[in-house]
Order: structure tokens, then C-alpha cells, then sequence
């Protein structure tokens, strides 16, 4: 039974086969040959158009149009580039033109008609095609357009050999209907920003003012008549403004006595991918520019030769201040340049001040790095290099300040030796050298001042051999001191999980007076009733994870300056801590010694067993002090004041 089915399919196969090869195959080559015979112009004659002209009209004219290279211009009546959408449309109408019906131009005498009798012996419309390489014997194909059919619908058209006449449709005689308004490109430049590799601008004479902007990469640079950075966004922003603009009218009549070519005003040219396109600017057309406006006389250029076609531009009022201030307005305001993750060092000093060095411990390769930093201290040569943690965070927020510092004005590009020494680069406030990570030219970063305190800005020779000089914020100073102490980590201890705090005690040593003394729990809490309870529960908190709100001094000192006077300790906070494990409990003791509050948010605070220094505590653990230190003294609420006895009448 298999079998027979299996001989079956397999019959049905073979005749499935044979009727597709050998009877679809017939219609499908008839198809294509009866599409073929539809066709008005053959595929040789269609297939390299180089040039179309169009004639006819009322009054009579030419509208011709030219292939060079890969892009299309109109040749006549104006020489311009041509508006692709409507030449696609021309040649993709003549490469695909069918008639409905054809006859015979010999069978219309036999009927007693002619050509006239469908406008062909004065053709409306007349197109010369000319196909193949100009400078080897081209081909010419002309096709005329005659009346419309009776219905409206079609129109007649005379074969190129003019033996038959076509009836087409009268898609082909709309698009060969544009004007050359239509016909023409109304942007002046098409290179997208993704592809304009340079932007060159070039003001007239006498001044002759050159200015090239490169791209490289990702990034835009001057190359002349400087050598600095551009704006990236303010470069691309630019020549998309350019890209913007569109041709205002074409002169035909009264044109200026001086055409742009001559005596240009402005010279614009933007750089692709083998090719370039320059706009140039002649004389406002206006004396009077309307308000946000300038309307110039103008021309194009390319690498061959100036076209002729004169016309008008309006280019925007900020557009053309960005043009003719490029060299300020496109350069980049940013001083330095660099990535924040891949510096690995950083370098500051000032005068008569040894210098700070922060380093991070891991080099971090993402923007979301959380690499740990730290100070480096230069000691004697005997001792060697003192380390000490840094605050990450403020060491992140000296990052974002660099990378952020901006330009206020452009101060110099060619400075001389008395205009350093006037802002103060002989003797710089501070120098900052940052070392990058990925085998990167570091960087160096001087700043000065003047006699009005204005600070300057200036890369080390490494980064800018042109040492510009920059105006730049005053308060970058207030953000790069030198001390150690404005960097440490102001974490300076936090008791591990296993320690527990097993006793307090705060003494007054103006009078050695016992201000507080607890024992506490295994839960480190104090004993139920213990007065200011929740004050002493947010000193132990604070003494568990004890961190300083600002450091002071370096080291500690038997004094401190305390408003404006040099004072002793006034009290000192001794916390006693036990670690469980190894071979049983240890105890340690960690004492603090504290001032007087001064005003409502800073008290200091030092350890004269510890390398804290001297620094300021945290508002929650001053609060709690001088609730426990101030409540003997509290008064408590103020009575409410004894009504007055009631006077009978």
C-alpha cells in the first residue's frame, strides 16, 4: 500500500515539474515580452542617463538638466544643483513610460489624418535624452508630447524614430511639467554633520581672517588661527544652522554691481567625505537688516569652477554672530580635558606650602567608580612618605569641579612675559598635575592671580604648548586646598559587629566635676532611668561610628583657639568598648576632649591617644553633649504667672 502511494506522489511530482518548466515558463517569458513591447523607450536607450532637456511652453523655453559625476544639476536656465526627489521622478517616468495603444505614423494618411490632428507637428513639450559617456559618442533619444486624448485621460507622444505615435499616460507630461523653481535644490549645503570632516571660514579683506575647525574622532579642534579645542556641541549646532539654510530668490534682474565671486564678504565651506560645498557671501541686499535677520547677495562654489547662478540668504542674526565670532564663540569654555575615572593621582601645591598628593588605591575604569582615595604626605628622608585615607567623596567633588571649570573669557592665546607675571603665573596660587590612568599624557593646571583678585587659568606645557590663558572662576581656589586635613576621610572609627560599648563617662575639667558615669548593658543601652536617655543613646551611637564634620588641626594640642581666644580642654568623654574573641575579651578605651560649644552648630573636639587631630563634631552628638552638659542648669519651664485676686465692687 506504501508504495503505490509512494509512486503516486512521486508521478504528481514529476508532472508538477514538467507543467511548471514547460508551460509557466512560456508565460512568464511572454509576460516579460509583452512588457517589453509596452515599453516607449528601450532599455539602452534608458539605462546611463546622462542629460535631459526640456523644450516648449508659452512663451518658448529650456529647462535642462545634467549628470555629473553622482549628482544631478539644473543647467539651464540657472546653473544649480537639482532637487533629487524631482529628477527620480523625470527619469524614473521615462525608463518605465508605456503606451496603452500604439499606430503607425504611414496609416495615418490612409484615414486622412496627419500629425497635426494630434499636435505633434508643433509638439507641446520636445525631451532630448542623452544616454551613455558624453566624451564617447552618446547617444540622443527625443521624444514630443502632442494633445490630449478626447477622454482626458491620455496624450499622444512620437516614438523617436517618428514612425509611431504612443498613447501614454499623463503622469509622464506632469513631471516633465515642473518648473524650474521645482526642479531646483533649495539647500545650500547637504553634508550632515555626521559627515562634514572640517567647517572653514574666511572674512574679506583686508583682514583676510582665516578659520579651520577639524574633526577628529568624536571631538573638534582649531587649527587655525589657533591651535585650541572647539565646542563639540557648539561647532555641530552651527553646521546644522548652515544645513538650514535655503535659498531666499534668484536674481535674474538688477543684479549688484559687484557679484559675490568677486568681492566676497564671507567665505563658508564645509568638508565631507570627497567632497566640499563653499557658500559665498557678497553685500547685504538691505542696508537695514530686519530685526533677527541678514539677507546677503550670494553664490556657490565648487571644486571645478563658480557657478554663475546669482541669488539671496537669509541667514539668522545668532547663525551669522557665530560665524563672524567663531574663534570665540566655537571654542570650548572647558579648561581641561579628561575622563574623571581614569585619573589615578592627583598633585597640588602652593606657594611656601609642601606639596599634597592624593592617590587612589585601585584604578577605576567606570564613571560609577567607588575606588578608595588617599593622602600622601612627603616626610624626612629617614621616615619616607606618610599615608592617611582620603574622602572619597570630597576628592570625587574635586574631580567634577576640574572637569567642569569653564572659561569666562579668552584672556590670551599669545600671552607675553608681563602679561603672566600681571596675573600672576610668575609665582602661581596653585598648580594642579593629574595623572591619568591607560598610559594617558597627564595634565598640568596653573592658576594666578591679578592685583583685583581675578583668577587665571593656564595648561602646562605638556597638554598646551600655546598657554592660553583663561578667566575663570574665582572659587576653584576655595575647592584645591592644600592642608592634609581638607581631605581626610572624616570617618575615624567605626566599631566592628563584635565590640560593644560597656561604659560612659563625661567629666567637666573646669572643676573635674562628674557630668555623667553610666554602665551599660550587653545590649549596650543605660540603665532604665538614667536622666537624658535618649541623649546618651545618641552619644553612644555617635561614638560607635565616630565621624568628624570638619578637621581642624593636623595634630593634636594641649589649647585650642576657641572664639577668637586660645583656650584649655573643658571636658573630656571616655567610652570603654569590648571586643569579644581570640583568646577572650579585650578592652580598650578611647577618650575625647571637647570645648565649649561654640555658637549653634560646631564644637571641637581632639584625642590625645589617637591620630585624629582636632577637628569639629557632628550636630547629632553636639546636640546630645549639650543637652546632658547644659540640663543641670535648666531651670526648667517658666512658671505661669499668679492670676491677680478678684476685686469686688
Amino acid at each position: 500500500m506504501r508504495t503505490k502511494v509512494t509512486l503516486v506522489l512521486l508521478f504528481l511530482n514529476v508532472a508538477l515539474f514538467f507543467f511548471i518548466f514547460q508551460f509557466e515558463r512560456r508565460w512568464r517569458i511572454e509576460e516579460s515580452w509583452q512588457e517589453a513591447r509596452s515599453l516607449v523607450l528601450p532599455g539602452a536607450e534608458t539605462a546611463d542617463i546622462r542629460s535631459v532637456e526640456i523644450t516648449g511652453g508659452n512663451p518658448v523655453h529650456t529647462l535642462a538638466l545634467a549628470k555629473r559625476g553622482e549628482t544631478w544639476f539644473v543647467t539651464a536656465p540657472l546653473e544649480w544643483p537639482a532637487n533629487p526627489p524631482a529628477v527620480n521622478r523625470i527619469l524614473t517616468e521615462l525608463r518605465f513610460l508605456k503606451h496603452e495603444t500604439s499606430f503607425n505614423v504611414a496609416d495615418l494618411a490612409k484615414a486622412g489624418q496627419s500629425l497635426a490632428d494630434y499636435g505633434l507637428d508643433h509638439p507641446r513639450l520636445t525631451i532630448a535624452i542623452t544616454s551613455g559617456d558624453p566624451t564617447e559618442h552618446p547617444q540622443v533619444t527625443r521624444l514630443r508630447l502632442g494633445d490630449i486624448t478626447k477622454d482626458g485621460k491620455l496624450l499622444y507622444l512620437l516614438s523617436p524614430d517618428g514612425e509611431r505615435v504612443h498613447v501614454v499616460s499623463q503622469s509622464l507630461a506632469r513631471s516633465l511639467g515642473l518648473t524650474a523653481d521645482d526642479l531646483r535644490a533649495d539647500a545650500l549645503f547637504t553634508i550632515p554633520v555626521f559627515e562634514t570632516r572640517s567647517l572653514n571660514l574666511q572674512t574679506a579683506a583686508p583682514a583676510s581672517l582665516r578659520i579651520r575647525l577639524r574633526r577628529d574622532g568624536s571631538r573638534w579642534s582649531f587649527e587655525t588661527p589657533i591651535i585650541a579645542r572647539a565646542s563639540k556641541a557648539a561647532t555641530e549646532l552651527a553646521i546644522n544652522g548652515l544645513n538650514g539654510l535655503r535659498v531666499a530668490s534668484f536674481i535674474t534682474t538688477n543684479p549688484p554691481a559687484i557679484l559675490p565671486a568677486a568681492n566676497p564678504s564671507f567665505r563658508i565651506a564645509l568638508e565631507g567625505n570627497k567632497r566640499s560645498e563653499t557658500l559665498i557671501l557678497g553685500t547685504p541686499v538691505h542696508p537695514v537688516a530686519a530685526a533677527g535677520q541678514n539677507e546677503y547677495y550670494a553664490q556657490l562654489e565648487d571644486s571645478s569652477a563658480l557657478r554663475s547662478a546669482l541669488f539671496t540668504v537669509k541667514i539668522p542674526a545668532p547663525l551669522m554672530d557665530t560665524l563672524r565670532t567663531a574663534q570665540v564663540a566655537l571654542r570650548e569654555t572647558h579648561v581641561l580635558d579628561f575622563d574623571v575615572p581614569s585619573v589615578t593621582a592627583i598633585s597640588l601645591t602652593a606657594p611656601n606650602q609642601p606639596e599634597l598628593i592624593l592617590q587612589r588605591l585601585e584604578t577605576g575604569t567606570q564613571s560609577t567608580d567607588n575606588s578608595a582615595w588617599q593622602i600622601v604626605r612627603r616626610g624626612e628622608s629617614t621616615i619616607g612618605p606618610q599615608t592617611l585615607p582620603a574622602d572619597r567623596a570630597t576628592v570625587q567633588r574635586l574631580l567634577d569641579q576640574l572637569s567642569r571649570l569653564s572659561a569666562t573669557d579668552f584672556k590670551s592665546d599669545a600671552p607675553t612675559a608681563a602679561d603672566l607675571e600681571s596675573w600672576g603665573f610668575n609665582r602661581p596660587e596653585r598648580e594642579v598635575f593629574l595623572t591619568l590612568g591607560g598610559g594617558a599624557t597627564p595634565l598640568s593646571l596653573q592658576l594666578g592671580t591679578d592685583a583685583k583678585h581675578n583668577v587665571y587659568a593656564r595648561l602646562g606645557p605638556a597638554a598646551n604648548p600655546g598657554s592660553s590663558i583663561y578667566a575663570v572662576d574665582a572659587n576653584i581656589l576655595r575647592e584645591l586646598p592644600v592642608a592634609p586635613r581638607a581631605w581626610r576621610d572624616r570617618l575615624l572609627r567605626d566599631l566592628p559587629a563584635g565590640a560593644r560599648l560597656t561604659a560612659l563617662k563625661l567629666t567637666d575639667l573646669s572643676n573635674n566635676q562628674v557630668v555623667l558615669e553610666t554602665t551599660l548593658d550587653d545590649a549596650g543601652h543605660p540603665p532604665a532611668g538614667t536622666k537624658n536617655a535618649d541623649a546618651v543613646a545618641t552619644v553612644l551611637t555617635s561614638l560607635r561610628t565616630l565621624r568628624a564634620k570638619e578637621f581642624i588641626l593636623d595634630a593634636f594640642a594641649d589649647k585650642v583657639t576657641v572664639a577668637g581666644e586660645e583656650r584649655p580642654w573643658r571636658y573630656r568623654l571616655e567610652a570603654t568598648a569590648t571586643l569579644v574573641g581570640g583568646a577572650g575579651e579585650q578592652t580598650s578605651v578611647t577618650t575625647l576632649l571637647l570645648t565649649v560649644r561654640v555658637g549653634g552648630d560646631r564644637q571641637l573636639a581632639g584625642s590625645p591617644t589617637t591620630d585624629y587631630g582636632v577637628f569639629s563634631i557632628e550636630q547629632p552628638l553636639l546636640d546630645a553633649l549639650w543637652t546632658i552638659t547644659e540640663s543641670p542648669h535648666d531651670p526648667g519651664p517658666v512658671p505661669a504667672p499668679t492670676p491677680a485676686p478678684e476685686t469686688k465692687p
